[in-house]
């Protein structure tokens, strides 16, 4: 076997920087999974939103995030100033991204008419979630762009986005436990209840954010002293069709995109499946979250070392495996099978880590294949990229989950749910994530950057940079 190369002395990050880095991604991983297992039954448990309506505010929200993320892209990798271009983007947006989110989880009374008070509703939580979006964009697309310019190493690059997946399944794992506790202690008022969950995971959420800046800076930083890094000039458009030539990245988008897409099903549904299929508490998927999301948080460091002895490749296929059986087994749980429901929970946290893992250490090589092509560092477009396309699809995913439980009949509060709406949140559990889980496995299969070539892709660029230094 081939080993990649070690990365020169100058090029290993340290301790202190990785985790820092790390810190970064703790706020907007708390936020996005409050969002993502319990958004959906805020708005039709606590709102008194129809399910319908309810996912039509997540599909615009999910929307305008993604139409966000090339303008932000482009405008950061054009941004000079003293702090670089992603730092001041994360400094701007870090405080608006705390208030609209605590914003989300209030139920404003706007008229006593009930219809009238649930339209109004509908547009007070459109126009909070735009604006949510907006600002978690503004923190979070420059944020993970950072990578490539902290280290250009294969390996090194993995262990880094170890260390940010860490703190994102941590971040998950936490909001989990504040959702819990904060149940243990408030009254038994929905509304009440997560307006402070809301408050408490906003303050959280925005203090890592200056913990990164503060911790990655001087080695962010040294990118702009660095000559043979081109600013992109090119036009937007121009920009845009570059990307989408780029053989390889389409690879990735659709290996990210299948992955989350599963994650973001699976959860959104999640609640309503325990509850209504399953006839248990609905603290029992909190349970469930923590195991899913404390197996994938071990299980990072694992397939992190692993990755550098067999390849991403490798780890991501054997990662889906499992959790695809995970997923199939969802679809025939029973009632009282908590034993069995726990397992099948741990034996998707080993997937859920890869697809967290795997998509974000397979970017940087497309980037640095785009970079020998065109001469131009263009982390913001590619990352913006990546993610528009992935939220368009959630956007979609979530609107068909919303949209079947309204033509199943679903009712909010009810105790007992029709035979249609049991079944319809059945195929929301399984079949779909499973369709998604095997796409992302074919693709897998076929990405064609090996250790071997970007080893190969590294030596040309080396040598263009030597070349233009004499």
């Amino acid at each position: 076997m081939v080993q990649h190369p070690s990365p020169p002395l100058a090029d290993r990050l340290p301790f202190r920087t990785k985790l820092a880095y790390g810190a970064g991604d703790l706020g907007t991983a708390i936020t996005a999974n409050v969002l993502i297992f319990y958004l959906l039954f805020f708005f039709t448990e606590a709102a008194g939103l129809p399910p319908g309506l309810a996912a039509w505010v997540l599909t615009i929200g999910k929307i305008s995030d993604a139409i966000n993320d090339p303008i932000i892209g482009v405008m950061s990798d054009r941004t000079q100033s003293r702090l670089g271009r992603r730092y001041p983007w994360m400094l701007a947006g870090a405080i608006p991204f705390g208030v609209f989110f605590f914003l989300l989880w209030i139920v404003p009374q706007f008229s006593a008419d009930p219809s009238i008070n649930q339209w109004l509703l509908f547009a007070y939580y459109v126009t909070i979630g735009i604006l949510f979006h907006l600002a978690y964009t503004t923190v979070n697309l420059p944020y993970t762009a950072l990578t490539p310019e902290l280290t250009q190493d294969y390996n090194e690059r993995t262990n880094l986005n170890s260390f940010r997946f860490a703190f994102s399944i941590g971040g998950s794992i936490l909001s989990v436990l504040l959702v819990i506790a904060i149940s243990a202690v408030t009254p038994d008022d929905l509304q009440y209840r997560y307006q402070v969950i809301g408050g408490v995971c906003a303050v959280i959420a925005v203090l890592p954010i200056f913990w990164c800046f503060f911790g990655t800076k001087e080695r962010g930083l040294r990118s702009l002293n660095n000559p043979t890094t081109a600013m992109p000039t090119t036009p937007f458009l121009d920009q845009v069709k570059i990307a989408f030539s780029n053989r390889p990245f389409l690879f990735v988008i659709g290996i990210y995109l299948c992955s989350w897409l599963a994650v973001q099903v699976t959860a959104s549904i999640l609640k309503f499946f325990v509850v209504s299929c399953l006839y248990m508490s609905d603290q029992v998927s909190n349970v469930v979250i923590l195991a899913v999301q404390g197996t994938a948080l071990i299980m990072l460091f694992v397939w992190s070392a692993v990755s550098e002895r067999i390849g991403k490749q490798a780890v991501y296929f054997i990662g889906m495996s499992l959790w695809l059986m995970a997923q199939v087994g969802l679809f025939f749980l029973q009632p009282g099978q908590m034993g069995l429901m726990y397992g099948l929970a741990i034996m998707a946290g080993f997937g859920v880590s890869t697809a967290y893992l795997i998509p974000w250490s397979l970017l940087p090589d497309v980037i640095e294949l785009d970079e020998l092509n065109t001469g131009q560092r263009r982390e913001g477009i590619f990352y913006a990229f990546m993610v528009l396309l992935q939220k368009i699809g959630l956007a979609a995913g979530l609107w068909v989950v919303g949209q079947a439980l309204e033509w199943s009949g679903y009712i909010g509060g009810a105790a007992e749910q029709s035979e249609t709406a049991r079944w319809a949140i059945r195929m929301a559990i399984a079949p779909l994530p499973a369709l998604c889980l095997l796409g992302g496995i074919v693709l897998t299969y076929f990405y064609p950057i090996t250790r071997e070539v970007h080893a190969a892709l590294l030596l040309q660029l080396a040598e263009r940079r030597k070349t233009k230094e004499e």
